[in-house]
């Protein structure tokens, strides 16, 4: 009688290279986050600048 088992029921994730090129993110996905990430930091830079000048106006320093 022969039957058979199936000993390893989880797959292992492929290593090959053209497989993990497929999953690296494109170009432009990142290109966008890199554009997002630094139009915030800009945008927080200019935020922080306002309420020091906001500041500076009720301590009565005045431009």
């Amino acid at each position: 009688m022969n039957t058979i088992t199936k000993m390893d029921t989880h797959t292992t994730p492929p290593t090959d290279q053209v497989t993990m090129a497929a999953r690296r993110p494109s170009w432009a996905r990142r290109i966008g986050w890199l554009c997002l990430i630094w139009l915030a930091s800009i945008a927080a830079l200019g935020l922080v600048s306002l309420l020091l000048r906001f500041c500076m106006r009720l301590a009565g320093f005045h431009a």
